[in-house]
């Protein structure tokens, strides 16, 4: 059965969207996907590495890598939460609106990942 790109609703074969929100809302969905793509990509990319530098260093500066990696962590949260860009493979799976969803979910893990280790951090338990 063929289903609305972007809320999954069953739809006959010869529609492309449910509704005119729908197609509004997707049409939006891209136009803004593809005038920050970029800059989410720079921020994402800067994100993840300084977790991956601070997992580096917690060996020699236990401290200050755990508070940079909370401060990645906390980055990425309010980055994916801003722009919630899930990927074209999740897209097709769950459609537009339930891939948003999930890409909003995971932002908040993150957020409150971030905010539990910049806790833990400065309190001195890590």
């Amino acid at each position: 059965m063929k289903r609305c790109p972007h809320c999954a609703e069953p739809i006959g074969y010869d529609v492309i969207y449910c509704c005119d929100d729908c197609k509004q809302q997707t049409e939006d969905f891209y136009i803004i996907r593809g005038r920050y793509q970029t800059l989410f990509s720079v921020f994402n990319g800067i994100f993840v590495l300084g977790i991956g530098i601070s997992i580096f260093l917690y060996a020699f500066a236990p401290k200050v890598a755990s508070i940079a990696g909370a401060v990645c962590l906390l980055g990425l949260g309010i980055l994916y939460f801003i722009f919630p860009f899930p990927p074209d493979v999740m897209i097709d799976k769950y459609k537009i609106k339930k891939a948003v969803f999930i890409a909003r979910i995971i932002s908040i893990v993150l957020f409150v990942l971030g905010a539990l280790v910049l806790t833990l951090s400065l309190t001195g338990i890590l």
